[in-house]
């Protein structure tokens, strides 16, 4: 199926004709577009995937990338005859990354799977693009816009669009064992755009869900991420729960309510979206948890310390602890921490959603900012204490002293009752 440039408000509505007119009239999909089709050698380009699909429902475009029917050589040989940048990112699966308009655009040459492993295939390239369009994913990744304006829609992704359905090309079991992060993708996709999940693509997973122990935990945590970042992850993740594909990743009892309650808490405390917090609130459940969700996921040793200083000491931090405490954990732990801690904390509440109290807690740090502590070591030796264990107790003593006098007291002053 082919809609036509100008059918495509008829058919997805005037903002989405607006938006696949930016795509082809704007860079670097311009660029792209007229650099990299010509018709007389028999090499046609269009943009392909998630950006045609974002911009057909509405949603901002992101990356461009781009299927050709030219071969990586020729990507290059048209690059360096138009003074374009191009990077060997992926040549042997046929991609090449151009950098045009100061954007990179990924070039692939269309492929046909010729036998297939998991996570990899023996591809072969070619110039059939409704081939190209049977080996991807699912339906609403598998949209072209050409050089005209046109959109072309080979397996029916336009009308999963408008109706709100994710499922897979073809056989789902399938598109599954040919890669089965595609699982996860599944939901990740879920949680984005939201709609009805196909029954038989569930249907799918749930019988191919041993591959997914195949994928490496740096793939896993990638998607896992992707999908806390949605705008409302909760209800894929409690359809990934009840069909025991979540604990299947996690390795753990996942907590999705908790999740819902976080959401409730950004919106009502105005944080900031977060991954790793939601990630916090779906699967820590201790301090010790951290290491092992690091060792499962090969999360960063930042993530897992992050992770780790949340979940421990929590209990100690409340509004009931008062407002010099506060700011003396503010002080200490820093803003992102403080924040992560807090909410760990809330989340052992039984609040559905944070009272007053909790609210003005979670305002503080932009509200107040701690002062820089006033006392070094060098001032300690200046005032005779001797280098070594002395100093740094020394420190931790007046650093209680000036955050109980509300970060009142001076330099001078803390020396001071080094006298007394």
């Amino acid at each position: 199926m082919i809609v036509a440039a100008d059918a495509i408000a008829t058919e997805f509505g005037p903002r989405a004709a607006s938006r696949v007119a930016a795509l082809v009239g704007e860079e670097p999909g311009a660029t792209v577009l007229g650099v990299f089709n010509r018709p007389h050698e028999g090499i046609e380009t269009r943009i392909v995937g998630g950006a045609v699909r974002n911009a057909l429902a509405d949603r901002a475009p992101g990356d461009i990338d781009c299927a050709t029917t030219a071969t990586p050589d020729q990507v290059f040989e048209i690059a360096r005859e138009t003074g374009l940048r191009a990077v060997p990112t992926g040549v042997e699966h046929g991609t090449v990354t151009v950098i045009a308009g100061g954007h990179p655009v990924e070039l692939t040459t269309l492929r046909q799977d010729v036998e297939t492993h998991g996570r990899h295939a023996t591809v072969a390239f070619g110039t059939d693009w409704d081939v190209d369009a049977r080996r991807r994913d699912f339906t609403v990744n598998a949209l072209y816009v050409d050089v005209a304006g046109n959109v072309h829609d080979p397996v029916g992704g336009g009308a999963d669009i408008a109706d709100k359905r994710l499922r897979f090309i073809g056989s789902a079991p399938e598109r599954i064992r040919e890669d089965y992060l595609r699982t996860l993708r599944f939901f990740r996709f879920l949680a984005r755009f939201g709609g009805e999940p196909d029954g038989q693509a569930l249907d799918a997973m749930m019988h191919e869900r041993l591959g997914l122990r195949q994928l490496s935990a740096e793939r896993v945590r990638k998607e896992v991420m992707l999908l806390l970042d949605a705008d409302d992850p909760v209800p894929a993740l409690t359809l990934m729960q009840t069909h025991g594909l979540l604990t299947m990743v996690l390795g753990s009892a996942p907590v999705v309510p908790r999740v819902a309650r976080l959401l409730r808490l950004e919106s009502t405390a105005g944080l900031e979206r977060d991954a790793l917090r939601r990630f916090m609130a779906l699967a820590l459940h201790s301090a010790d948890d951290a290491q092992r969700l690091q060792d499962r996921l090969r999360l960063s040793n930042e993530e897992a310390d992050r992770l780790k200083q949340a979940a421990t000491g929590w209990w100690t931090l409340s509004p009931q602890i008062g407002a010099i405490q506060l700011k003396g954990a503010l002080h200490r732990l820093g803003h992102a921490a403080f924040t992560n801690r807090l909410a760990f904390s809330w989340l052992h509440t039984g609040q559905d959603s944070p009272d007053e109290a909790w609210r003005e807690v979670f305002a503080l740090p932009g509200l107040w900012t701690p002062p820089a502590f006033p006392v070094s070591g060098d001032d300690l030796k200046a005032a005779g204490i001797a280098p070594g264990p002395a100093i740094g107790e020394a420190l931790a003593r007046l650093e209680e002293i000036w955050i109980e006098s509300d970060f009142t007291l001076g330099r001078d002053d803390l020396l001071k009752t080094l006298e007394d």
